[in-house]
């Protein structure tokens, strides 16, 4: 016997505003009496700390109670019995009714490293205290209301940076900080999640060939303890825009597109924040890069040069 749910809209994607629709899909290969059907939707902001973040004291760690933004339940179907074969039930219900009292504001689905937005749909068939209930869970995946959405600006804001050696606050090799390098560009810092982040980057001078471009797409994750605040910076995604050593004076387009359940509209809630950064990190022909070819891009090493940049991620009309 098997128990499913599938929603009226295949990208699983709804707002608050508006109903969560399907169907439950149960498999059986003989009738079952039951003592109803309910769904559950239970929305909750996870907070995790992990040892060593920011400082924070082990007594800390894993003692964060999860943020509750919505815990709804309603009777899909009343007791009864179901039959043998394949049984479709269909449900509706409003994630927020206007005029309703939340919990908690609505925030946007987001799978990070320390803090998960997560809304699961659950389904229970009771059976009574001889037989196990059955259950089967699915993710909802919740964007804001239009309502709340701002209007799309006319151009992104962007931001002009260059990249010398004289910018740079960590130790460099010695043929780089004495010959030098110049690199100027613009990039975006303020970027609708359906858009993708986009400038230009242009090497000027560099005395040490380029091994490799890479733009960094990083979260920072603060969560409130008491009077502290445990915060760490990781990486979502790298994209590579330069391989070798490239030409002098060239413009190099910047286009990055942005993952789905891993951005979010930046949140600078209370007890926590999720903000993002976009980091462009050069790295240099070296020895010593070759022996660790998997650097932290967080953490810049001395055959690389690296900027950040604030990034403001919003969702639009």
């Amino acid at each position: 016997m098997s128990i499913e749910i599938k929603l009226s809209r295949a990208n699983r994607i709804y707002r608050p505003s508006e109903p969560l629709e399907g169907k439950i899909i149960v498999k059986s290969s003989s009738s079952i009496s039951h003592y109803g059907i309910r769904l559950t939707i239970n929305g909750s902001v996870n907070l995790q700390i992990r040892g060593g973040s920011a400082g924070i004291i082990e007594s800390f760690y894993g003692v964060v109670k999860p943020i509750s933004i919505l815990n709804k339940s309603a009777e899909v179907k009343p007791s009864g019995k179901i039959g043998s074969g394949t049984t479709e039930i269909p449900f509706s219900i409003l994630l927020r009714k206007p005029g309703e009292d939340n919990l908690e504001r609505f925030y946007e689905t987001f799978h990070g490293a320390n803090i998960s937005i997560q809304y699961l749909a659950t389904v229970d068939i009771l059976r009574g205290y001889l037989h196990k209930t059955l259950s089967a869970t699915m993710e909802v995946i919740i964007e804001s209301d239009k309502a709340d959405l701002l209007e799309r600006p006319v151009l992104p804001e962007m931001v002009i940076f260059y990249i010398t050696q004289d910018t740079q606050r960590h130790p460099l090799l010695l043929e780089l900080k004495s010959g030098g390098f110049r690199v100027t560009g613009k990039m975006s810092t303020q970027c609708c999640l359906s858009d993708p982040i986009t400038g230009e980057l242009t090497v000027e001078s560099s005395a040490v060939p380029i091994y490799s471009i890479d733009i960094h797409l990083l979260r920072v994750e603060s969560i409130l303890l008491g009077e502290k605040i445990a915060t760490e910076t990781s990486v979502i995604q790298s994209t590579q825009i330069a391989d070798g050593d490239v030409c002098r004076n060239m413009t190099l387009p910047i286009y990055v597109i942005l993952p789905r359940l891993l951005t979010c509209p930046t949140i600078l809630a209370g007890p926590f924040s999720i903000e993002f950064k976009v980091s462009i990190v050069i790295s240099f022909q070296s020895d010593l890069s070759k022996l660790y070819p998997k650097a932290d891009p967080t953490k810049p090493a001395i055959w690389m040069a690296m900027e950040s940049l604030p990034l403001e991620l919003v969702r639009t009309r």
